[in-house]
């Protein structure tokens, strides 16, 4: 989808997506209605997780649950910024997501959207910090969750990516 990022790995293997264009500068006035519009392009695409051979499918209710989300709306600072900016790499993020875990549907939430379950992977992305100049300093490196469930045909769908979080060791330098 995006031919302006690029995959390292860190030296305890983690792989980071690096996202190169940044779409949100600001951490206030995203507009999520936009990123929702956005993300309809990938409404019936499937992706294939590398580590598990998994093929993951983008379903119609992706993009208002990224948006819309509980998880979404009480994010704050960077980590919004950080949601926000990884729209355009939704595919890298699902091929390189790792350490899937098995969870249940918490008070039959969700009900027959996931019928045969709930999973959650890990997953790493790189977002650039500039100087006053423009010149690249280093990439802030995050982590996310992202939420698969699967549904009564027993595919695998995306529905979120959630408690994105900025990783507290040392940034990944340029």
């Amino acid at each position: 989808m995006n031919k302006n990022t690029g995959i390292i790995i860190e030296s305890d293997g983690k792989k980071v997506v690096i996202i190169d264009v940044i779409r949100f500068q600001s951490r206030r006035g995203i507009d999520w209605k936009q990123i929702e519009e956005y993300l309809q392009k990938y409404i019936g695409k499937s992706f294939v997780i590398t580590e598990a051979s998994e093929k993951i499918y983008i379903g119609s209710d992706f993009p208002d649950e990224f948006s819309h989300s509980k998880d979404t709306k009480e994010l704050k600072g960077g980590n919004i910024k950080a949601k926000a900016n990884i729209i355009s790499v939704i595919d890298k993020l699902i091929q390189n997501a790792t350490n899937k875990k098995e969870f249940p549907d918490y008070n039959n939430k969700h009900g027959s959207k996931a019928q045969y379950g709930w999973y959650q992977y890990e997953t790493y992305f790189g977002i650039p910090v500039y100087d006053g100049k423009g010149t690249l300093e280093r990439y802030n490196i995050f982590g996310a969750k992202m939420l698969v469930r699967r549904d009564k045909s027993r595919k695998l769908y995306l529905y979120d990516f959630v408690r994105i979080k900025k990783e507290t060791s040392k940034p990944h330098e340029q």
